[in-house]
């Protein structure tokens, strides 16, 4: 018989709504997972953890009794939540030490969902400096590592997140993604991650993105799980400034709905960094394409649909995100900024009010273009990554930030796209390379239509199964 940390998060749901066991049971199997794994595994994965709050948590869920129809298929589901995501009453760092100590008196909207729909967090997932790398190393604390091969990075910014449900500590995790932050260490864990369209999820009570570039989303071991826990995050509150249509049904529902034959466009060229792509991602990718046409879809080469010229664009505005997190901090929180972090933020600091309405002006219009160049397609595919997961350390660089953020880029030449246009996309763990490293491939879908790319990413996970491949630790 599996264990329960084996099964699927809904398969998990579902043994909690027949009674086969409770939440109590659930909580407590991946809390004692995480005291017998190795510290590898969990301390990079988490920034706080509180197992006695998890359990009074799980109680709580418990003594409400049998869910009613309409709830969530996850109820009663352990989880865990960013250290980005305001949390009350529970230390929120945002990944640095600047903010040591801080435990907010709010939730966000993210937290609040998870908590209507009675899943229990175990605690903080960890997450770079206020989420700006696409590595998870935070000052202090030990880097989030793919459970494949613990000497290399996790990626990030949802680092901590994807270790914790590739380890088997969580079944299913919240991450958020600017750049690529969901579906970067999706990619470097061997799973799947979902970045919903711009909207789809509400920024409450912050609203602190004016770039429009990041939204929340899930991390998942399977299409169905990632498309479940969407559906617990999805939904607009009063005060949102936008908001994506409603879909026609639940997520959950679309993952077993047949896509149809689509046109899906394909291109392997990088589109923000001129850098070489390692051969074993290039094979994974053209066996994508040949799975693809199998599968009875139209797949056509498509040119790059962003231009080299709306890179300096998107950084002038990745820069003042950045300065929005730093400019309010004190001299003495300024003295505890990793050189990135500062870097980045007093680059943001430089830029003119004009200058960046301008870029934000520029920048979508260069969206626009994409949009409609790439409107004639249901889908996009390319590799997530340039290649398989890199060391620890490989990408980060104290002493040269502008470095450490070039190599960033070249690790990620096509993520960030997708977040400029705020087009839905998802990372499939479909190839292994030689050493037995995850290849993640990524397929985008126009705005708002979600349902229809897992769809998709279900009919090709049902193809090529990944489920049962797991880390050597499992």
């Amino acid at each position: 018989m599996a264990e329960l940390h084996e099964l699927t998060a809904l398969e998990q749901g579902a043994l909690i709504r027949s009674g086969e066991i409770d939440p109590v049971e659930l909580t407590d199997h991946y809390l004692d997972r995480a005291a017998a794994l190795p510290r590898e595994y969990v301390d990079g994965a988490f920034a706080f953890r509180d197992p006695e709050m998890a359990r009074l948590r799980a109680r709580e869920v418990a003594a409400v009794g049998p869910v009613g129809e309409g709830a969530s298929p996850l109820a009663g589901v352990p989880t865990a939540i960013k250290d980005l995501n305001l949390t009350r009453g529970v230390p929120t760092a945002f990944g640095s030490p600047a903010f040591g100590g801080y435990v907010p008196e709010v939730s966000d909207a993210v937290t609040l969902a998870i908590e209507e729909a009675g899943m229990v967090s175990l605690g903080k997932t960890s997450t770079p400096e206020f989420g700006s790398p696409c590595y998870t190393e935070p000052e202090g604390r030990p880097p989030a590592v793919t459970p494949w091969d613990t000497t290399r990075m996790a990626g990030g910014s949802s680092g901590g997140a994807a270790a914790a449900v590739a380890a088997g500590l969580v079944p299913v995790a919240q991450g958020s993604d600017g750049g690529g932050s969901i579906r970067i260490p999706a990619s470097c864990c061997g799973l799947v991650g979902l970045k919903p369209t711009r909207g789809r999820i509400s920024g409450f009570p912050m609203y602190g993105d004016v770039t429009g570039l990041s939204t929340s989303g899930s991390i998942a071991r399977t299409v169905a799980d990632a498309a479940a826990l969407l559906d617990v995050l999805a939904g607009r509150r009063a005060g949102d400034p936008y908001w994506a249509p409603e879909p026609s049904g639940t997520f959950l529902s679309a993952a077993g709905r047949d896509p149809g034959r689509l046109r899906i466009g394909v291109l392997d060229t990088p589109m923000i960094a001129d850098v070489p792509v390692d051969p074993e991602v290039t094979r994974a990718f053209e066996e994508t394409c040949t799975l693809l046409g199998s599968l009875g879809h139209a797949v056509e080469g498509v040119p790059v649909p962003i231009p080299a010229e709306a890179v300096p664009v998107f950084e002038t505005a990745w820069a003042v995100l950045t300065a929005l997190s730093t400019v309010p901090l004190s001299g003495e929180q300024r003295a505890l900024l990793r050189p990135l972090t500062s870097w980045l933020g007093e680059w943001g600091e430089s830029i003119s009010g004009p200058e960046f309405g301008l870029a934000i002006g520029q920048l979508r219009r260069y969206a626009a273009e994409a949009l409609v160049a790439l409107a004639p397609y249901d889908a996009v595919l390319t590799p997530t990554l340039a290649t398989p997961p890199l060391p620890v350390g490989a990408l980060r660089d104290d002493a040269d930030p502008r470095a450490d953020f070039e190599a960033q880029k070249r690790f990620t030449p096509w993520t960030s796209a997708w977040n400029v246009t705020g087009m839905p996309a998802i990372s499939l763990p479909l190839h292994m390379s030689a050493g037995g490293l995850p290849i993640g491939m990524m397929l985008a879908a126009r705005p708002a239509e979600e349902e229809l790319l897992i769809s998709l990413a279900a009919q090709v996970e049902a193809a090529l199964p990944w489920r049962d491949r797991r880390p050597p630790l499992w």
